[in-house]
């Protein structure tokens, strides 16, 4: 059974009030709370909502393809060893741009600083918003973003099979890294941290 708690104010006190709903309007409207809900077609969009709780950092992954340079806006993206130095990433199979970083040997993956937002909205619609005044190229002809947070050039190591999308495990062959904020993905917002301390 699903169950959500619905916050309503009193005069002075919160209270909560538990509901029995049908799951399919929780593909429809942003809840401010689920309780022990079952993953379903039905539950998409709450299931979404709960990952989007956790915030990220935004890359941008770029490769060489037969047709020319590509790029994506990712943000599943986490470090997985030190020796060997290995990182991974994650792309939807449904995706238009799946088969070019499927198939790549190399790709580059870069933390986009928190000036970098409509570089991240550019590729996030369009693998091919590449501005020559904005990019380098490494040996093997993979572009690299200038002014990157920070920069990982991969081989890649391995593909797992992850649902609905492929996990993507790259080795670290060079990295580079510069001092500054980072741009942050959270509940489908951008942002950065603010200047205060915690």
């Amino acid at each position: 059974m699903l169950v959500q708690k619905i916050e309503t104010q009193g005069a002075e006190n919160m209270h909560d009030q538990q509901h029995n709903i049908d799951p399919s309007i929780l593909n429809n409207v942003h809840v401010l709370q689920t309780e022990n809900v079952k993953p379903s077609a039905e539950t998409e969009r709450a299931f979404r909502d709960a990952l989007g709780c956790f915030g990220t950092g935004v890359t941008l992954i770029t490769a060489r393809t037969d047709q020319g340079p590509i790029g994506m806006t990712v943000n599943s993206f986490a470090s997985v060893s030190l020796d060997p130095a290995l990182v991974l990433w994650s792309i939807a199979k449904k995706s238009g741009r799946y088969d070019a970083f499927r198939n790549a040997s190399d790709y580059a993956i870069h933390i986009l600083a928190k000036n970098q937002l409509d570089l991240a909205m550019a590729f996030a619609k369009n693998g091919n918003s590449f501005n020559d005044q904005e990019w380098d190229m490494n040996s093997g002809k993979v572009p690299l973003a200038k002014r990157a947070l920070a920069r990982f050039e991969c081989e890649s190591e391995a593909v797992h099979d992850g649902g609905d999308h492929s996990i993507l495990i790259g080795r670290v062959k060079r990295f580079s890294q510069r001092a500054g904020q980072p741009l942050i993905f959270n509940a489908g917002k951008f942002g950065t941290f603010s200047d205060d301390e915690i």
